[in-house]
């Protein structure tokens, strides 16, 4: 009996199920640290795993992420946080953020820095919207949470806390924040200089400076290590 050749040859199944895997663990890999600061999936309960279902996008661990890894929705509910933590700004491009059952602080203001997209934010019954109810088209009370719903743009709004001078224009910043960004041309202290800011002449003073308290430094512990 002939006994059966051994090849190398590999069936296409095989390496389409092995393309799978590897791109299946390239995205897991790729997966933003905030997906995964917290243990646990999503309640079934969750708006943003409802959200993610009704845009088809794909839920992963705590995010719902587009096809470009974007992430549109955060669930980081029930996590024991006392506050967003570093990684918090990778989901500032989410379209809805649930917070609810988390001891935090309130004053969230400055950690929502950023979050132009924001229109539904889900957060502890006792922790007020960040930017106040002013930044927001409505703010509900709940039981167990409250829900900031759709975020103003303060650039739009009359009567703006702050007004840009004349050669900036204003661009929103997040919940209550914006910014005045001065137009081409100027810069400075409400954007009253005009041309493009002198890197080189301010590079130089600065090297300069540095340089000469080096020398000094250097000359006065010279002298010290004589007189010892």
């Amino acid at each position: 009996m002939a006994s059966r050749e051994r090849g190398s040859s590999v069936s296409p199944i095989s390496w389409a199920a092995a393309l799978l895997l590897a791109v299946g663990m390239e995205r897991a890999l790729a997966l933003p640290e905030i997906c995964t600061q917290c243990p646990g999936g999503v309640q079934n309960t969750s708006r943003v795993a409802a959200y993610c279902e009704e845009t088809s996008e794909l839920m992963q661990a705590r995010c719902c992420l587009n096809q470009k890894g974007t992430i549109l929705g955060l669930d980081l509910q029930n996590c024991s946080l006392k506050d967003p933590g570093t990684n918090f700004f990778q989901a500032s491009t989410a379209v809805i953020i649930d917070l609810q059952a988390n001891p935090l602080k309130d004053g969230l203001t400055n950690a929502f820095r950023g979050f132009t997209q924001l229109q539904t934010l889900i957060l502890p019954q006792d922790v007020t919207c960040p930017g106040g109810i002013s930044a927001w088209e409505s703010s509900t009370s709940f039981i167990d949470k409250q829900i900031c719903q759709g975020q103003k743009d303060l650039c739009n709004s009359t009567g703006s806390p702050e007004m840009c001078p004349e050669n900036g224009s204003c661009a929103p910043e997040g919940p209550g924040l914006l910014q005045c960004v001065c137009a081409d041309g100027f810069h400075g202290y409400k954007c009253m200089r005009q041309g493009s800011f002198p890197l080189l002449m301010f590079f130089g003073i600065l090297g300069s400076t540095t340089l000469a308290i080096s020398i000094l430094l250097w000359g006065t512990q010279r002298r010290k290590a004589k007189a010892s």
